[in-house]
């Protein structure tokens, strides 16, 4: 767009507003009640400024306002139509939101940012309901690739198929014996490889399960099916070759891009130090379009601590966070930590997570990034596992003292009656991904029983309780879309339609509070409510526009609300209409 252009959003249908727009303008040129009206201390003008929309700014003190202005990269003013005007300029841009709705950009508390990007373009086996199915895209993606190109992703849900059964490496062998596979489940504690990777990664009758992990075997010929769970991935990982960094620049630039169609301006990245780096060559050729808060793996301890010390905090774009740690696995997997056995596998409670090897290590590092200042953000999904980490963070704080740490539990999703208040009463924030209950909801019960399934994504209780709530998405194990993690979180019904009112209803919250998790909250959970979160003067003018006011709306009908732009740092980086071509 060209700066002094008046741009308008279509929405709904009746006569533009252009020209009255402009014959008031005119009006108020002539008379000069706009060289003196606009005058505000300072003389400051805006650079930006939206009118005639419903905004939700998630600040208490003016929840609700019709218009706001940006300043370079900043909140100027926020209020209704006839108070913004005093800041509109002769350069100034002014956009009609035609009742649109605004709300703070999103931030998603928890992706996977790099690996969703390189997702965006490999095999597709999330919606694959059976085997055939399954076989079918692994086969078409290996006519696309040369001999000896490795398939990896997928985000395979074997509980989506009819029957639900793991795949084997039987079932791509004969397609695929020019590719070595590597194909995760969605939730990213499991893969599927065929018999040419688990040749190239020596792995045998004989191979034994790594502390963490299992490699699957047949209980009839002892051979590995070719699942492998947890720390077993890791003995594929090690031998697929590493992308170029123009390959992984490409991902990034593809991620970016679904965030800015998702109003995601904020993103939380689960990854490590060389993302970092990756990130950080975009944003030194100014392309970072989301604000972006890397976690290093808590294994990486030491040289994390060197590069906080070499870095700080970053910059304004891209910030190291702190460090993330894992208890157990997923629930999907049957590697989530219970204190109780499966009730489909009745011969596991599931696994303790790599981190948790040597005994003693989680503590000893807790203590030690504690002591360095760093956040901490561990995993933990079965209740044994949340226990675990509650446990270490009481004794790490009782030992070192108060302050303001903010540590995080990520996911919390299956808790006993009796842990539900220790995350108030500890200061530890709850970081859950909504979608995820939409999803397990399907099948967690036959997993674990309908009693521990009464306290699965507690959303409602940990609020009650004193809870912060902090929401992502898990990108890629859900989708990067924000308003289908309200959309979860407010009505829990589950993607097979079986729970119209909500899988454990009691347990849904209001449009409100999840806003909350997606702004304020989120922004909370990495020390930066005072810089955005809420839409206030001052704060980073972050900012996502919707087709429709999903607070007034049936909850029903977030699903189909669609993001018309999403603003970062004062400049327009989605727009629907322009992305569409109209």
């Amino acid at each position: 767009m060209k700066k002094n252009s008046y741009h308008r959003i279509k929405i709904g249908t009746g006569r533009p507003a252009e020209f009255i727009f402009f014959k008031l303008l005119a009006l108020m040129m002539i008379t000069g009640w706009l060289v003196a009206g606009c005058q505000q201390e300072g003389g400051t003008m805006a650079d930006l400024v939206l009118v005639n929309g419903q905004v939700w700014t998630v600040d208490q003190k003016k929840p609700e306002v019709s218009a706001l202005a940006i300043s370079q990269n900043k909140i100027l003013a926020v209020g209704q139509n006839s108070e913004i005007k005093k800041v509109i300029g002769p350069a100034t841009k002014v956009i009609d939101l035609k009742g649109a709705f605004v709300l703070p950009g999103f931030i998603d508390a928890h992706t996977h940012f790099l690996n969703g990007g390189f997702a965006l373009k490999s095999v597709k086996l999330r919606d694959c309901q059976s085997r055939e199915e399954f076989v079918s895209r692994l086969e078409a993606k290996a006519s696309e690739l040369p001999a000896g190109a490795w398939i990896v992703n997928g985000d395979w849900d074997h509980e989506q198929f009819d029957p639900p059964e793991l795949p084997r490496k039987e079932w791509i062998d004969a397609i695929t014996p020019r590719h070595p596979v590597c194909v995760n489940r969605f939730d990213g504690h499991m893969v599927l490889v065929n018999s040419l990777a688990l040749k190239l990664a020596k792995i045998g009758r004989e191979t034994v399960s790594p502390p963490g992990g299992e490699i699957v075997k047949d209980p009839q010929t002892g051979e590995p099916t070719g699942i492998l769970k947890d720390a077993a991935c890791d003995l594929i990982y090690a031998i697929i070759p590493e992308p170029s960094n123009e390959e992984k620049l490409a991902a990034v630039r593809a991620a970016l891009k679904e965030a800015a169609a998702h109003g995601v301006t904020s993103i939380h990245d689960m990854s490590d130090l060389s993302s970092f780096g990756v990130y950080d060559q975009l944003r030194q050729q100014n392309e970072l379009t989301a604000r972006l808060y890397v976690y290093d793996q808590i294994s990486d301890l030491d040289n994390f601590l060197q590069a906080k010390d070499r870095l700080g905090s970053g910059y304004p774009f891209l910030r190291l966070a702190g460090l993330k740690g894992f208890v157990d696995g997923s629930l999907g997997s049957s590697t989530a930590y219970f204190f109780e056995p499966y009730n489909d596998q009745p011969q596991t409670s599931g696994l303790l997570a790599s981190h948790m090897y040597p005994e003693g290590i989680m503590e000893k590092r807790l203590l030690q990034a504690d002591r360095a200042g760093c956040q901490v953000a561990v995993h933990a999904i079965g209740d044994r596992a949340n226990a675990i980490i509650l446990d270490l963070c009481q004794k790490v704080f009782e030992q070192n003292g108060p302050g303001d740490r903010r540590w995080r539990v990520e996911h919390a999703q299956h808790l006993r009656p009796e842990d539900l208040t220790r995350f108030g009463q500890l200061g530890v924030i709850a970081s859950v991904q909504p979608y995820h209950a939409i999803d397990d909801g399907c099948w967690a019960e036959k997993k674990i029983g309908p009693e521990r399934i009464k306290t699965t994504y507690a959303f409602n209780s940990l609020l009650k309780s004193g809870a912060t709530l902090a929401f992502g998405s898990d990108w890629t194990v859900a989708p990067l879309d924000p308003l289908a993690g309200i959309y979860a979180a407010v009505t829990r019904r589950t993607l097979d339609n079986r729970h119209p009112e909500g899988w454990i209803p009691e347990e849904k919250i209001s449009v409100e509070e999840a806003i909350k998790g997606y702004t304020i909250n989120a922004a909370y959970a990495e020390f930066s409510e005072k810089e955005k979160g809420s839409i206030e003067p001052g704060k980073l003018a972050d900012l996502v526009i919707l087709d429709r006011n999903i607070l007034k709306i049936k909850p029903e009908d977030i699903r189909s609300t669609r993001v018309l732009m999403t603003i970062v740092d004062g400049r327009i980086i989605f727009d629907r209409l322009e992305a569409e071509g109209q």
